[in-house]
């Protein structure tokens, strides 16, 4: 699949950020990275980006840099809410950007929509998890869910033997929901 190009992607990211906002999101970069990082690897939306393991679970410095291209284009905002993190918030111009693509809004609609829906809410030690565990899914070849979860583990080992287990049975879930979208 072709990678989308820059204006498309720049649709894509905000209509994410809006969606992620409707579904209870702080959107702050690591909402936006952990979602970016599922609607590519595993709904296949063909961003482009390369994401490593970081220090809070997958993470694309292509991704950072796009966002903050985004901010400079006016089409993301970056409102500060102390005492908490700054958080992404999509503007009038994003929203006019995206009336003009109907048709890329309309291919990865429902795709964006469970993204949404799967991180929206979460925390972020949560975030981490969960996108850690479809990380090791995805990029290893264990299958026993007991060396999975020491895998996530040395990984990660301030996530405790009890979380890694709750987060590799969720992110199953998930990559199976995303499997089931993809094909559907």
């Amino acid at each position: 699949m072709e990678e989308l190009n820059r204006v498309r992607k720049a649709v894509i990211l905000t209509a994410l950020a809006s969606k992620l906002r409707e579904h209870g999101s702080w959107c702050g970069e690591t909402h936006m990275q952990k979602s970016t990082y599922l609607l590519q690897d595993l709904l296949e939306v063909p961003m482009g980006f390369d994401f490593i393991l970081y220090m809070y679970g997958p993470f694309s410095f292509d991704l950072r840099s796009e966002l903050t291209a985004l901010r400079a284009d006016g089409l993301l905002d970056l409102e500060a809410k102390p005492p908490y993190g700054p958080q992404f918030s999509p503007t009038k111009q994003s929203d006019l950007l995206r009336e003009h693509f109907p048709k890329t809004m309309g291919t990865y609609k429902n795709r964006m929509d469970f993204v949404a829906k799967t991180f929206g809410n979460k925390k972020v030690g949560e975030l981490e998890r969960l996108a850690t565990a479809v990380y090791l899914i995805k990029e290893s070849n264990i299958s026993s869910e007991e060396k999975q979860a020491k895998l996530m583990r040395i990984w990660k080992p301030h996530i405790s033997e009890n979380e890694a287990r709750q987060a590799l049975e969720q992110a199953k879930q998930i990559v199976k929901e995303a499997q089931d979208i993809v094909n559907g």
